[in-house]
C-alpha cells in the first residue's frame, strides 16, 4: 500500500490491537465479523468505491456503512469499520485488503490470548509443506472452478481435530477466497502476521539432517543478533542440501554450513 492507504492501515491496526487487548472483546467473533465484511466489500465493487470516495464526507460514509451492516455484525466490528471508512484510501481495493488483514490478525490475537500462537505458526508452516509435497492436493485447493464449499469441506476433513481452530479458519478463508493470491503467498503472509504479533521474524530453515537442540539455539541466537529481533525457526529436512543448511528470511536466502554462517554472523557483528 502507498500514501494515504498506508496511514489508514496503520490507524486501523492500532484500533484493532486496542480491541484485541481488551478482555471484554471476543477476538474470534471479531475476526469472523471482519471476514464477513471483507467478503461483502470484495463482492460489491460499487459499494466499496462509494465508501472510499475522497469527495464524500467521512461521517456520511461511516453512517452508510452503519446502516448497511447494522445488526449483521457486532458493535466492536461496526465501530472499527466505521473508523476505517472515515479514513482516506488510495484505492478501494486497499480497504478490502486491510479488512482481510485485520480479520486474520484478530484470529491470531485469539490464538495468542489462548497461548496457542506458536502452535498456529507451526501448523501454517507444516500445512504449506504438505501442499508443496502433494501436487494433487494443491490442484484441488487452487482449482478456480471448484465449488468453495467442497474446498472448505476438504480442508475441514484434513485439519479438523488435528489443527488449532484458528489455523483451520485462516486456511479455509485463504483457500475459499484467495483474492488473486497464490496459496503459497497467502500462507507466507499469514505466517508473517503471526510473527509480527510477537515482534519477531520467521526463518524457513532447510537442513540436510535434523538439527539438534543446541544447533537450533545457536542458529536462532545468531540470526536474532543479525536481524535485531527474535527469530522463529520453521524447520524442514531435505537430504539434497548436502552437508549444510539453507535459511530464507523474507526475500533473503542464506546458504552454507551452520559453522560457516555462524562464523559470518560473528564477523558481521564485529564490523
Amino acid at each position: 500500500m502507498n500514501g494515504a492507504s498506508r496511514e489508514a492501515l496503520a490507524s486501523a491496526r492500532e484500533n484493532l490491537n486496542a480491541l484485541a487487548d481488551s478482555a471484554s472483546v471476543d477476538a474470534a467473533k471479531l475476526a469472523g465479523d471482519l471476514a464477513s465484511v471483507t467478503a461483502l466489500f470484495d463482492r460489491e465493487v460499487s459499494l466499496r468505491r462509494v465508501l472510499t470516495d475522497p469527495a464524500q464526507p467521512g461521517q456520511a460514509k461511516a453512517e452508510l456503512a452503519g446502516r448497511l451492516l447494522g445488526g449483521q455484525i457486532g458493535a466492536d466490528c461496526a465501530d472499527l469499520v466505521s473508523g476505517m471508512v472515515r479514513s482516506r484510501w488510495s484505492t478501494s481495493r486497499d480497504l478490502v485488503d486491510a479488512l482481510e488483514e485485520l480479520a486474520a490478525s484478530a484470529d491470531l490475537a485469539a490464538a495468542e490470548r489462548a497461548g496457542r500462537l506458536d502452535d498456529v505458526e507451526d501448523e501454517l508452516f507444516r500445512f504449506g509443506r504438505i501442499v508443496d509435497s502433494n501436487p494433487g492436493l494443491r490442484a484441488a485447493l487452487t482449482d478456480k472452478v471448484a465449488d468453495r464449499s467442497a474446498k472448505a469441506e476438504l480442508l475441514r476433513s484434513l485439519l479438523g481435530g488435528r489443527a488449532n481452530p484458528v489455523t483451520e479458519r485462516l486456511v479455509v478463508r485463504l483457500v475459499t477466497a484467495p483474492r488473486g493470491r497464490s496459496l503459497e503467498a497467502g500462507l507466507t503472509a499469514l505466517s508473517k502476521l503471526a510473527a509480527d504479533r510477537r515482534g519477531r521474524v520467521v526463518a524457513e530453515v532447510v537442513s540436510a539432517v535434523p538439527l539438534n537442540d543446541r544447533q537450533k539455539r545457536r542458529l536462532g541466537d545468531a540470526l536474532a543478533r543479525l536481524y535485531g529481533k527474535d527469530v522463529h525457526l520453521n524447520l524442514d529436512v531435505d537430504p539434497e542440501v548436502l552437508g549444510g543448511i539453507q535459511v530464507r528470511i523474507g526475500d533473503e536466502v542464506i546458504s552454507g554450513t551452520i559453522a560457516d554462517r555462524l562464523a559470518e554472523a560473528g564477523r558481521r557483528l564485529a564490523g
